[in-house]
């Protein structure tokens, strides 16, 4: 009995820290979920909740993606199905599509808007929040990336 007992107690130790571990990765899948499946996404940007927005073109034009969590990289989104999905602008203009509609956003963005009331905007170069970047005061655009124009991977809020 006292050998189950010990037993239990390890099964009960490494059930705990397995789920000590579940909810930042449960956060992410849910965070990643959000960002490609809400109608906020595609909301006109300063309209939607989400207050960060990419454009494909200089000077905010162009297909548009807002966000509103931190993307560890655009081309891998993971939403919780096993699978990665990468970002896309939205698709606008019903009978003419706006330029970069349904394009990836990895490395095809142009210019940004921060619409946060609080925090800095970065845009990284690399995947995982490295590289070279460009960020943004609140509610501050950039018409023309500097350091990631049309090469850029990730994205972060940050004080």
């Amino acid at each position: 009995m006292r050998k189950t007992a010990m037993l239990g107690a390890a099964s009960c130790a490494a059930l705990v820290l397995a789920l000590a571990g579940a909810p930042a990765a449960q956060a992410s899948e849910i965070n990643d979920a959000e960002t490609l499946q809400s109608m906020e996404a595609c909301e006109l940007p300063g309209r939607s909740g989400f207050k960060f927005a990419l454009w494909y073109n200089s000077g905010q034009g162009g297909a548009f993606r807002n966000m509103h969590y931190a993307v560890y990289n655009f081309d891998a989104l993971r939403p919780g199905d096993g699978h990665d999905h990468p970002l896309k602008f939205c698709l606008e203009g019903a009978s003419s599509p706006w330029p970069g509609s349904l394009q990836r956003v990895k490395n095809n963005a142009a210019s940004g808007e921060n619409f946060h009331y609080k925090y800095k905007a970065r845009v990284y170069f690399k995947s995982g929040y490295k590289g070279a970047q460009d960020w943004m005061a609140p509610y501050q655009h950039i018409d023309q990336f500097r350091s990631v124009y049309n090469e850029n991977a990730s994205f972060q809020f940050t004080t």
